[in-house]
Order: structure tokens, then sequence, then C-alpha cells
């Protein structure tokens, strides 16, 4: 089913009104992207662009792939938009081409994942990460980023598969259905993979402790 064209104006959207999943506003930006209007498709892109390329930089170790994928989500998005039925929210179905272009590249390099900052690029909002509290002594600061490190690594540990569900889930803050919807998968491997994936984390940051407090 065709979003309908509720008569909002791209200028409208232009003059900096934002736009959610299921607001007048993104459905009349649907609407004129399904007619091929490529100004109105600029805005999805804006509105989007920060939090596809977040989600992708974790699941990719190579920023410049990374980067590439982004890219290719919204060529992949235009080329079907006709095809968004508006069951899920929009950002649902973009995160859903973005993981399904993550796994192909994995499957395609036949590896496993290098070391992948979570940290790495804006946060999910766009807006800058804080920088670590500068009061702290430095032997706190120096724990505190070898267990970040420690958490990074085993993050990038995991499989594509965990490691996509844990993200959409913890930082993209998104519902089980959501994620279901995105994966393709039933809510309840949803909630096992999610408990699969903070499981082997625990995993690896028990042996890091066990191995610190052997020095």
């Amino acid at each position: 089913m065709e979003p309908r064209d509720v008569g909002v104006s791209v200028e409208a959207i232009q003059a900096g009104q934002r736009f959610s999943g299921d607001s007048a506003l993104n459905r009349a930006v649907i609407s004129r992207c399904i007619r091929r209007d490529a100004e109105a498709f600029g805005l999805l892109v804006d509105q989007y662009q920060a939090r596809v390329y977040g989600f992708v930089r974790r699941m990719v170790p190579n920023a410049d792939d990374a980067e590439d994928i982004a890219q290719e989500v919204f060529v992949r998005a235009f080329q079907n938009i006709h095809r968004f039925d508006g069951r899920a929210s929009l950002a649902t179905w973009l995160f859903k081409i973005a993981g399904n272009l993550c796994i192909d590249r994995a499957r395609r390099q036949k590896r496993r994942p290098e070391e992948v900052p979570l940290a790495a690029g804006p946060a999910a909002d766009g807006s800058e990460l804080e920088a670590p509290d500068r009061r702290w002594d430095p032997e706190s600061r120096a724990v505190a980023l070898e267990m970040h490190e420690a958490v990074e690594r085993a993050v990038a540990g995991l499989s594509e598969k965990l490691r996509s569900v844990l993200l959409l889930y913890d930082l993209e803050e998104l519902s089980y259905d959501e994620i279901a919807a995105v994966a393709g998968i039933p809510v309840g491997t949803v909630k096992s993979r999610l408990f699969l994936a903070r499981a082997r984390i625990q995993d690896a940051l028990n042996d890091y402790m066990e191995a610190g407090a052997e020095k």
C-alpha cells in the first residue's frame, strides 16, 4: 500500500520541522520519493544517514567500507522505496537493508571481523560522544580504558547475527518487534540472540578480569 500524500510540503521540512517514523511529514516525503522526487529523498537521507552509518560502522571494521555500505543502503532504498508499505517504521526498513548488506559483506570476506571501536563516529542521534571525565586520576582512566577495549574486542568477536541484534537493541534502542522485522526472525529468536550476545560478552570480560588478577 502506497503511503498517502497528506499535502505537507518539502519546504515545510526544510524550514526545520523534524519528521519521525509515522508522522504526516514522513508520509509526505515517502510519497514524493515514490514519485522519484530526488529533493525529497535528499531530506530522507539527511534525516537517517547518521543512524545508518553509526550502525554499519559498528558492524564493519573498515571506515571506508562502512561509508560505501551506508551509501549503498540509500541507493537500494531509493530503488525500492515503492515497496515500502509503512507497516514497519522507515528506520526499521533502512536498518534491515543495512544489516543484509553487512552480512553479505561478511560472507564475501569469509573471515572474522577485526576490532571495531564502539565509539567510532557520532552517536546515533548525531551528537558527539562525551569526552571522559578529566577529573579521574591516571590509574582510574587507564583501568577504564582497558575495560572499554575489552568490551570492544568482545563485541567485535561476536557473529554478525548476534552483534547486529545487540547493537540494534542497546545502541539504537529498537524494540524486540522492530529488531525482528529488521532481521526477519521471530521475536523469540531476537531475545535468545540478545541473551547469547550478552552471555558471550560477559564470558569474555570474566576471562579478561581473571587474566588481570593473575598478573
